[in-house]
């Protein structure tokens, strides 16, 4: 393991913040902390990088206990939410002035400074100041300045929050590119879903200072181990049926949806139960006949969304939104059939909401 925290524990006065966390962390993994505001994701990468003193438990980084130990000694690099450029340095002068101050031999500093720039494509940018810049290219120089410490973990803290929208989807794109050619261990706070799926190789979904599920991204989004990691992931969020377990069907609403084919975790006990299937995961129209279980609605909203489109309808007394292929010809008050796969169901127990 690259990384390895043990019983992690973090209080602020009476407050605990996280409460012995473990985490461990493989080497070359892409690692993301998920979650809402307030979640602790922030905290403990700052906890791993040094920049907060923990409570108790330990921290490793390649095998060498570093809990006690400055940021500098760690062995890592770390891009924050901010760019923090010299605004009088060229980004030349902003890449290279960490290793000057550590007293790095200029020859070697020129090496570093050139790798990184050629892989991050600010070659041509090298001579410029910060204001100069776009905020994307300040972001690579951010991304640069830790590149060039030559550590074996990069920790990311938002760094793509402060952009627009395009630039968000370009430089996601830069990131998987430059974790699929350093091959190093990297560490990315966000609370952006669509970053989390498309950049790791696992993520970690985080709400009060825990680990909700530590798992790939398609192993969460299919089978969320509780209803908030379910509720947490995917847009539109799942639909929700509130019911119960009745032998091998779930009832809800006079309806009784088929449970055969479903894979239960924990085993099947009757009782009070929430039904999650996402909008993707329902049929529509003619498809929706081939369904183990279909009911006929009426539309009540459509979202054209280009490549597809959002239909909301209402089932018994629930909305539900299907998503439909963008050449959908659907309007307001039509009839839909739509259907149900039971192995696409996420089931939940009413008390717990853990997955059954």
């Amino acid at each position: 393991m690259t990384v390895s925290v043990k019983d992690l524990t973090l209080k602020f006065g009476a407050l605990t913040v996280l409460d012995k966390l473990n985490l461990d962390i493989a080497d070359g993994e892409f690692l993301v902390l998920l979650g809402a505001s307030g979640c602790g994701k922030s905290t403990l990468l700052n906890c791993i990088a040094g920049l907060l003193d923990i409570s108790g438990g330990q921290i490793h980084i390649k095998g060498r206990n570093v809990t006690w130990e400055e940021p500098s000694q760690r062995g890592i690099g770390m891009v924050f939410q901010s760019y923090a450029l010299y605004p009088q340095m060229t980004v030349e002068g902003n890449l290279s002035f960490g290793l000057k101050n550590a007293r790095i031999p200029r020859h070697e500093i020129a090496k570093r400074v050139a790798r990184a720039a050629e892989i991050l494509q600010i070659e041509p940018l090298l001579k410029r100041k910060p204001a100069a810049l776009s905020g994307g290219q300040r972001q690579r120089v951010a991304i640069g300045r830790a590149l060039v410490r030559d550590v074996d973990v990069f920790l990311f803290d938002e760094p793509l929050s402060n952009l627009d929208a395009k630039l968000r989807a370009d430089l996601r794109v830069e990131l998987k590119r430059l974790h699929q050619r350093l091959s190093n261990t990297m560490i990315y706070v966000t609370h952006d879903q669509i970053e989390a799926m498309t950049l790791a190789d696992r993520i970690a979904i985080m709400k009060g200072g825990t680990i909700q599920q530590l798992a790939s991204p398609a192993e969460i989004y299919n089978r969320p181990v509780n209803k908030y990691v379910a509720g947490f992931i995917g847009s539109p969020e799942m639909n929700f049926f509130d019911g119960k377990i009745d032998g091998m069907d779930f009832v809800a609403d006079g309806a009784r949806l088929p449970l055969q084919g479903y894979e239960f975790t924990r085993g099947r006990t009757d009782g009070p139960a929430a039904l999650g299937i996402r909008p993707e995961h329902i049929a529509a129209g003619d498809a929706a006949r081939a369904m183990p279980f279909s009911i006929e609605a009426n539309v009540d909203l459509v979202e054209p969304m280009g490549s597809d489109t959002l239909v909301w309808t209402k089932i018994g007394g629930t909305d539900v939104r299907l998503r439909m292929d963008g050449q959908a010809t659907v309007g307001r008050g039509d009839a839909l059939l739509v259907g149900f796969d039971p192995s696409r169901f996420s089931v939940f127990d009413k008390a717990s909401e853990e997955r059954l």
